[in-house]
């Protein structure tokens, strides 16, 4: 069992597809309340280890701890965003967002109160009656975000969720992102093929090599936060850009 300030604990993590290995023994620690973004190239293991994490598939060998216990499959307190939306498209905003309510049955009248604060929060008051056609692309992940918040896990997993998102959209989003962990303080996982985003977003980089996936290095970003869209024109933040390039670089992962 790993220390208990370890949220997440992944030891020796390994998955094979068949004759192909995605991730190789990864060993990584996240605390409470971090976070953490993981860049890499594509096909690095980087969507296989949120997938793990998530409780949605095995690892072949090695084991994934969260808050002192095994994870075996999907849990409660673990919230999941992809990089597309899944929003059901005949149901409403509001709707989409009780989704894991109905599912969990926690009851949909006590927490119709919670889904509206927070729709309130990402800036969706008044689309609560929208089906996800009538929304924009960034409104959408933002109903997508709210629906992974609903239950309150400890900890949320995003897999390249602004990917799809055009790049100012993408800029709004992450800012978004940091006020709303700022105000929450969730454990966050951020899987994303973007060094300059995972700088700006995060208190720690961890860079996976080409598959078989494995951690190169960590990068600790100290940048007092909130951060500004303008933090990414310094050049405390062109050097921490450029570490990581050199590492993708080395390891053969740049694109």
């Amino acid at each position: 069992m790993p220390p208990q300030d370890e949220l997440i604990a992944v030891k020796g993590l390994t998955r094979r597809y068949g004759a192909v290995t995605a991730l190789d023994h990864v060993n990584l620690t996240i605390a409470s309340g971090a976070l953490v973004a993981i860049v890499g190239p594509s096909g690095c293991g980087k969507s296989t280890l949120l997938r793990i994490l998530a409780g949605l598939m095995p690892p072949t060998e090695g084991e994934a701890w969260l808050q002192g216990s095994r994870i075996e499959g999907p849990r409660r307190d673990i919230g999941v965003v992809f990089q597309t939306p899944v929003l059901f498209p005949w149901r409403s905003v509001l709707d989409n967002v009780l989704l894991p309510v109905d599912v969990q049955r926690l009851g949909r009248d006590k927490m119709r109160a919670t889904a509206m604060n927070l729709l309130r929060m990402v800036g969706l008051e008044g689309f609560e009656t929208h089906l996800p056609n009538q929304l924009s692309g960034g409104m959408q992940q933002r109903a997508a975000l709210v629906r992974a918040l609903i239950h309150d896990p400890s900890v949320l997993l995003m897999d390249e969720p602004f990917g799809a998102l055009d790049a100012m959209t993408r800029e709004q989003m992450n800012v978004e992102l940091q006020r709303i962990w700022l105000e929450r303080r969730k454990t966050i996982v951020f899987v994303t093929h973007s060094v300059g985003e995972a700088v700006f977003l995060a208190d720690r980089v961890v860079v996976m090599s080409p598959r078989p996936g494995r951690i190169v290095d960590t990068l600790d970003i100290d940048f007092p936060r909130p951060r500004p869209l303008s933090v990414m024109n310094t050049e405390a933040f062109g050097v921490h850009v450029s570490r990581i390039r050199e590492k993708l670089n080395a390891t053969g992962g740049l694109e």
